[in-house]
């Protein structure tokens, strides 16, 4: 991701040096192709680009905050990876209050 942030930035910084340099160009001009084809751009791709880390960083503090607050009351986090969609996969009584009935063969 960096590597085309830097490299966008580069070029934008050679063109505006080829307009600072130039002999109908200006300062100002070289200014402003620096900030509208570089840094502009390239705050809005980075900014795109980087919203998958911003998500992961905020789910693993929520993630903590809620390990956090369940060890201080007393409660031992819930392991996700051992969790079963089945009713009866922890031993538990199902839920139906009439067993279902088979037919006879």
């Amino acid at each position: 991701m960096y590597l085309v942030l830097i490299a966008w930035i580069y070029v934008a910084f050679m063109m505006a040096v080829a307009e600072a340099t130039s002999p109908v160009g200006s300062l100002l001009g070289a200014v402003f192709t620096f900030l509208l084809y570089g840094l502009l751009p390239m705050s809005v791709v980075g900014y795109i680009m980087g919203s998958p880390a911003r998500r992961r960083a905020i789910k693993a503090k929520q993630e903590a905050e809620r390990a956090q607050l369940q060890a201080e009351n007393g409660k031992q986090p819930a392991d996700n990876a051992r969790a079963s969609v089945a009713p009866d996969a922890h031993g538990e009584a199902s839920g139906h209050a009439i067993a279902p009935e088979r037919k006879e063969p």
